[in-house]
């Protein structure tokens, strides 16, 4: 039998309608904070209330396909059947019917309804534990429903609840297998073997008990069902396939990238490996981006994931030379053809989407093969030192990590999220301290805190992320005017908010509007360079010593800081400062003025 993904859904629905239920909907990916995780991870999340008591609108019965979200196993991504965003199948008893009404139902859908051989079908039930007792009273209604005896197993971890949280209900459940072949690797081989024939498709979960602090049970006033089947999953089942990636949730998106690199999937391992990545990256931040409570990419929470997963995203792009233009186009395909039924919110949303993971997209991209070339020496002066240390003394350990300053480097010059640092070291054969890197990570948060305290210096007038791109213009754009009209060239006076910047300097005439062009073109240029933006810290005398300038004066043993950019400019100053020219994107100056005898103003914007 052969389902698409869209005609799954409605069977599932239409289903559990047939039989007294209501679709609920779905609800937002992002976490509200009740049961203190940041994602929706399960499909009856959203319903906690509900099944530890309280009156749901709809009734006692419902049903829906709920979308979730788990990024503890992300590195797993990239084989067959691993995903950041999935859906559950989802139906629900509060209070009405529990086990045996539940066992029928469930082998009548996936038997009659999707095709699966219920002589190949295989549950494992619970075993007990110290506070709850083994389920026998299943297994009858199991045999009632035409699942064979010997495709029956009792097992101690056939007991759900919701990890990391307490006071949350929970109860034992059966787990659903099929296998993927008819290949077993034993005479023994069955739903408890761990050779990978077998894949759990879903689970019924009787949440009959409520989960304490110290690990004990109480029961609940209602007994409940919770069932949840692997959307992704079954349709690799009902489709005879293998591969989730060869479903119709991700094919179109597959040929895309076929086409856009000419390569040919599941040709080569790491090739492949890179095409799922991308895929289930981008569909995710479609996913996020677009939900009804849509987050943005940032550095904390909800928000670093994202980002992290985006940035994934163009680092495998590269690996397979995709450009990073066409992962805006691979998330158009998601949007437009593959969810626009089941989503609509995000065809209305898909301009707000596209433009949002564009920016992500640009931001990092231009950094990321400086960061790479960054990684690399890092990963070289590494390996020098032992092969040095080898001439010397043969017993020599070899270093195999990368100190916590480095890890923190390429994150806050880079961009580079710890993880990616870690799964880059991991490819090479290195570990990254961890330790080290959350070291550097507070002592910049307290230095950072320390700065907006001094009421941000340099005239600047606040401390947004606007404001301080363009600080770091204002520095390019004298160093600009030196380069075009000598170092006699000094800041006269600035002011910065978060729509322009205004400099004063030295100059006893009007520029020429060639020479307008041509500052613009200087600072445009190491704009295009992506030049990481360094602060250094020595004392006053050594940073002129090395050709820092300034209007900062300091007694000369005094520690300092100074702003590199490349070989553009090396400026004595308090800051802050972006991280890259490139978060700069275009430099343009806007008006000219006189201020004084001998004193020129330049106002300018930059895009953001």
């Amino acid at each position: 039998m052969k389902i698409t993904s869209k005609e799954l859904r409605n069977k599932w629905l239409s289903f559990y309608k047939e039989r007294g239920h209501v679709d609920c909907g779905a609800v937002s990916l992002i976490g509200d904070g009740s049961t203190g995780v940041m994602f929706n991870v399960a499909g009856m999340q959203p319903l906690m209330p509900y099944l530890l008591g309280e009156k749901h609108p709809m009734g006692t019965r419902l049903c829906n396909v709920q979308g979730c979200m788990r990024t503890v196993d992300i590195e797993e991504v990239g084989d067959e059947s691993h995903f950041t965003f999935f859906e559950m199948m989802g139906n629900w008893s509060l209070g009405d019917y529990f086990k045996k009404e539940k066992t029928k139902w469930t082998v009548d859908f996936l038997t009659k309804e999707i095709g699966l051989d219920i002589n190949k079908l295989c549950t494992t039930v619970f075993a007990g534990n110290e506070y709850v007792e083994k389920d026998t009273e299943i297994v009858q209604y199991l045999l009632d429903a035409g699942i064979k005896k010997e495709n029956i197993f009792f097992l101690k971890e056939n007991w759900w609840d919701l990890p990391g949280t307490v006071n949350t209900p929970c109860g034992p459940d059966n787990e659903w297998f099929y296998p993927l072949n008819d290949t077993p690797c034993s005479p023994t081989c069955n739903a408890t073997c761990e050779c990978g024939r077998w894949v759990e498709i879903g689970n019924d979960v009787y949440m009959q008990y409520l989960k304490k602090e110290d690990g004990s049970v109480e029961l609940l006033k209602n007994k409940n069902v919770d069932t949840g089947f692997g959307f992704e999953r079954s349709l690799i089942y009902i489709n005879g396939l293998t591969d989730g990636y060869k479903t119709d949730l991700f094919v179109d998106v597959i040929e895309h990238i076929e086409k856009s690199t000419a390569l040919t999937y599941g040709e080569n391992k790491e090739q492949t490996k890179s095409m799922r990545i991308i895929a289930d990256h981008i569909r995710t931040s479609v996913m996020l981006i677009g939900d009804r409570n849509g987050i943005l990419p940032s550095n904390v929470g909800a928000g670093y994931i994202l980002r992290r997963i985006l940035r994934r995203a163009v680092r495998y792009a590269n690996k397979i030379n995709l450009n990073v233009c066409e992962l805006a186009n691979v998330a158009k395909i998601f949007i437009e053809k593959v969810y626009n039924e089941a989503y609509p919110l995000l065809v209305e949303k898909e301009e707000y989407i596209l433009t949002e993971i564009n920016k992500e997209i640009d931001k990092f991209s231009k950094a990321l093969e400086l960061g790479t070339k960054e990684f690399e020496k890092v990963i070289n002066g590494i390996e020098r030192k032992n092969q040095f240390m080898k001439q010397s003394n043969p017993d020599y350990i070899e270093e195999k990590t990368i100190n916590g300053k480095s890890a923190f480097r390429l994150f806050d010059t880079f961009g580079f999220p710890i993880e990616m640092t870690i799964e880059m070291a991991e490819e090479r054969g290195f570990n990254v301290d961890k330790s080290g890197f959350d070291e550097a990570f507070k002592a910049h948060q307290e230095l950072a805190r320390t700065s907006s305290a001094g009421s941000f210096k340099g005239g600047l007038a606040d401390g947004s992320e606007e404001t301080v791109r363009l600080h770091t213009a204002c520095h390019m754009l004298l160093a600009a005017l030196r380069k075009k009209f000598g170092t006699h060239i000094e800041q006269k006076g600035s002011n910065i908010t978060s729509e322009r910047l205004r400099f004063d300097f030295n100059f006893d005439r009007k520029l020429t509007d060639e020479e307008v062009v041509e500052i613009e073109q200087l600072v445009n240029d190491e704009i295009k360079k992506c030049t990481p933006v360094e602060r250094l810290e020595m004392s006053f005398k050594q940073a002129k010593e090395q050709g820092g300038y300034g209007v900062h004066k300091a007694d000369e043993n005094e520690t300092v800081s100074v702003y590199k950019i490349g070989d553009f400019d090396f400026q004595i100053c308090g800051g802050p400062h972006a991280k890259n020219t490139s978060e700069l994107k275009n430099f343009k100056i806007s008006k000219q003025e006189a201020v004084s005898a001998g004193v020129r103003r330049i106002k300018a914007i930059i895009n953001f």
